[in-house]
């Protein structure tokens, strides 16, 4: 497949919010969205958004028909996500991709969202960003200037620290570990050969281990893995188990790692491609 990269955003452009995940905190939403105007984007979003059914934002339908006509209207250049939490997985069987090639654009966000970038990317050819979110990064009371830095200028080289040394091409390909593992069943890995980035919050040790475990027993993940960039962990159980397990993957696997903790749920945070062609050389990832 032909994999699309949308157009970057710019100032005065319009991004439509969407809440695909987890109920919102009106407040911190709000507060979220006047910040990021500050940053010279315009917005919209609708009302529904703060629809509640259970712990989702809203019904699976109306969150699908939103995505595809923000998809589809023009006068919206890209999409950003307001937080994570849980749903995206109950909508990547239902939504119409062929909309998402035909009208292709920034599509931003992480943890949960992994789930709709990982399934854009498989089913449409759309490159998507690990982006920070409306509420999650822009609704704090103290917003990371690395973050708001990083998401207007993405890095095209970044360093790491060095878990098992070599080189490896692929395209940069991953996100949330158990979001990711959530989606075992599914078509969702890609033919492409691929760098796996990865990151996850609160899960002990042995949970990540166990995760890393059962993406390693599928054979096309074997096959097509060519390189790891280990992000963040934070709040992990058996902390001092981590690198251990990190080394121990990357051996098993025969496979060059690094380490960089701004992949990651915590403040900091870099924006990244899921898609982009990225290469791995003297513990450093270009993209």
């Amino acid at each position: 497949m032909n994999l699309i990269k949308p157009e970057n955003l710019k100032k005065g452009d319009t991004i439509g919010i969407i809440a695909p995940s987890g109920i919102l905190d009106r407040e911190s939403f709000l507060k979220g969205i006047e910040n990021f105007k500050k940053l010279g984007f315009r917005v919209h979003f609708n009302e529904r958004i703060f629809d509640k059914k259970r712990y989702l934002a809203g019904n699976d339908g109306d969150k699908i028909k939103e995505i595809e006509n923000y998809f589809k209207n023009p006068e919206i250049k890209g999409i950003i996500c307001a937080r994570g939490g849980y749903g995206a997985i109950r909508l990547i069987e239902k939504i119409n991709y062929e909309i998402i090639k035909n009208n292709p654009k920034y599509f931003g966000g992480y943890s949960d969202i992994t789930a709709l970038q990982l399934m854009f990317l498989k089913r449409a050819g759309l490159i998507t960003y690990t982006s920070p979110m409306i509420q999650s990064d822009f609704g704090v009371d103290e917003i990371s200037d690395y973050t708001v830095d990083n998401f207007l200028n993405p890095i095209s080289e970044l360093c790491g620290e060095i878990v098992n040394a070599g080189e490896a091409n692929g395209i940069l390909w991953g996100g949330n570990l158990s979001t990711i593992v959530s989606m075992c069943g599914l078509d969702f890995l890609p033919e492409e050969d691929f760098i796996f980035f990865v990151e996850d919050v609160s899960e002990p040790v042995y949970k990540i281990d166990k995760m890393l475990q059962q993406l390693m027993n599928i054979k096309q993940f074997r096959k097509n893995i060519k390189g790891i960039v280990f992000g963040e962990f934070s709040s992990c159980g058996n902390e001092e188990f981590l690198k251990e397990l990190e080394i121990e993957t990357a051996a098993e696997l025969t496979i060059t790692a690094i380490e960089c903790i701004n992949i990651t749920h915590s403040k900091d945070k870099l924006t990244l491609p899921v898609g982009l062609q990225a290469k791995i050389c003297d513990g450093k990832l270009f993209l």
